[in-house]
């Protein structure tokens, strides 16, 4: 039988359709659709729901700001102990005169014989330091306080300025801190208005519970606890917005900062975090108070005589603890 060759079919070539454009005019809906912004997702508000934000980043302790601010004193100290110097010369000579201020030992003798009887010399001296910082500031000269506030004003800038520059790691003098110092006077001096306003609802509640306590509108216990809640919640306003304010005093001395940016920019910075910044800003009063009794309580007991110039020395130095410290504070807050 014979074989048949038999042979394979060719495939057939798929056919190419041609893509004709559709003739569909997009429609005013289908334009609209095109350009519309995205839009992020809103969050739902709750009123009345409080939730607490955690700031990412956690502020170092106090104790540990407290030593920075000591340290870089200490290696800068040729700087710092000049600007305090500066601050006692010129209080020196303008405020005080050469008399050094309040007499101890005639201070002792006036509060041991206020205190009556017999009193112990440890609550006799404690009274005395407590008399000494009552005493910080006023002055029987009553031409004397312009001229005191003038010379905080320049000091303080200038130890603001001294501070940036040392973290910046420049080498400075003295007289440039004074020089290169004072230039933002105004726009510092009116974001000091704004913090003096700022501290109105701290008066009024003081002012608040003193007229009501004198004059016997609260008697028993709980109404007194009642006014006392209500001064406090008054008094809570000044808190919180000095919290940010104070800040603004350091941001207002940059170049070309005008006071409102300065007082956006504090708002910004302490976001989230002011209950931290609030227990950083009273450790600072307590940890001087203590170091300072630490100090001043063995020399009202033993040497009365140098107390009141050590006492005049510590107030100079506290100026500018005081600075750097919250200088070191802001600097941690921009972390």
């Amino acid at each position: 039988m014979p074989r048949t060759r038999t042979t394979a079919k060719p495939k057939a070539k798929p056919i190419k359709r041609k893509q004709t454009p559709s003739t569909k005019k997009p429609t005013a809906k289908d334009a609209a659709a095109a350009i519309k912004p995205r839009r992020l997702h809103v969050p739902v508000s709750r009123p009345f729901r409080f939730s607490r934000v955690k700031h990412p980043v956690r502020l170092p302790s106090s104790w540990g700001l407290f030593r920075q601010a000591i340290g870089l004193i200490w290696r800068n100290k040729r700087v710092f102990l000049g600007l305090a110097l500066m601050y006692g010369i010129l209080n020196m000579v303008l405020v005080r005169g050469l008399s050094g201020g309040t007499d101890v030992n005639t201070l002792k003798q006036q509060t041991a014989a206020s205190l009556g009887g017999n009193p112990g010399q440890l609550a006799t001296d404690f009274s005395v330091f407590v008399s000494l910082l009552g005493s910080t500031g006023n002055d029987a000269n009553p031409t004397a306080g312009p001229y005191q506030f003038f010379v905080l004003l320049v000091v303080s800038l200038a130890t603001i300025w001294a501070t940036r520059q040392v973290l910046a790691g420049h080498m400075i003098r003295i007289r440039d801190a004074f020089y290169k110092g004072i230039y933002p006077l105004v726009p510092f001096v009116l974001v000091l208005v704004v913090v003096l306003l700022q501290a109105i609802p701290l008066l009024v509640g003081g002012l608040i519970y003193v007229i009501v306590i004198s004059t016997g509108i609260a008697v028993t216990g709980i109404e007194q606890l009642l006014w006392g809640l209500l001064s406090l919640t008054i008094a809570f306003t000044t808190v919180y917005m000095l919290c940010s304010s104070l800040f603004a005093l350091y941001i207002v001395t940059l170049p070309d900062m005008t006071p409102w940016r300065a007082l956006r920019s504090a708002r910004q910075v302490v976001r989230y975090r002011r209950g931290q910044i609030l227990r950083k800003l009273l450790f600072l009063p307590v940890a001087l108070l203590v170091i300072n009794g630490a100090i001043m309580l063995p020399l009202i007991w033993f040497l009365p005589v140098v107390a009141q110039w050590i006492f005049f020395v510590l107030s100079m130095l506290t100026l500018v603890v005081v600075h750097v410290y919250m200088y070191t504070l802001y600097k941690a807050l921009l972390v």
